[in-house]
């Protein structure tokens, strides 16, 4: 899969890449959802997402699989780090961190294991009540024949619960109904940790 990535940037097909930073991502930083300081972005690709949060004053870490995602990152300048990392094989650098980011990175994982070890990297990377923002292709909407991979609800919490606190997971959709939905999550790394489900 990894080698996909690098060869829909090499090839410079990558529809994922709009130019723009996500409206969701827009919306959570307008709200104040994510604690000011530092923040690392998951598959950050080329940047954008990045770039916008480093204008907005946090101290941004970007990291991707594809080398030359990273490359064009760099080469657009803006107040950033940038480095290849597969996050299933290393945890990421420079941390902890305040926050972490990833828009539909989570996601491409099938195996659910590979999500829960993305959920632990994500929590080493975390200091204590630290936010990780996630946006996530939802089960919710109309059939389609592309676009993100869909995860459900279940797929999420069972990948995040053990790790992190989960804050809010709710459904978003677009302004245009022919966009995907996507899940909006929220975790936070606990302070304590998780208790056992109660049996009776």
């Amino acid at each position: 899969m990894g080698n996909d990535w690098e060869r829909n940037y090499r090839s410079g097909d990558a529809p994922w890449d709009t130019g723009s930073p996500a409206p969701l991502l827009v919306q959570a930083v307008e709200a104040g959802d994510l604690p000011r300081g530092r923040l690392l972005e998951i598959g950050c690709g080329t940047g954008t997402n990045a770039r916008f949060l480093a204008g907005h004053g946090w101290e941004v870490v970007g990291v991707d699989f594809a080398p030359t995602a990273i490359d064009l990152a760099r080469g657009q300048g803006g107040d950033v780090l940038y480095e290849v990392l597969d996050i299933l094989a290393a945890d990421p650098p420079g941390g902890p961190y305040d926050a972490v980011f990833d828009r539909g990175c989570f996601h491409v994982f099938d195996r659910a294991e590979d999500r829960a070890t993305f959920a632990r990297r994500v929590a080493g990377a975390l200091r204590p009540g630290g936010v990780w923002l996630s946006l996530i292709g939802s089960t919710e909407g109309a059939e389609r024949g592309g676009g993100p991979p869909r995860r459900s609800m279940r797929d999420v919490a069972e990948a995040v619960e053990p790790e992190l606190e989960l804050l809010s997971l709710r459904s978003s959709f677009a302004d245009d109904d022919a966009e995907p939905a996507f899940w909006s999550c929220r975790s936070r790394k606990r302070l304590v940790p998780a208790q056992p489900s109660t049996r009776r």
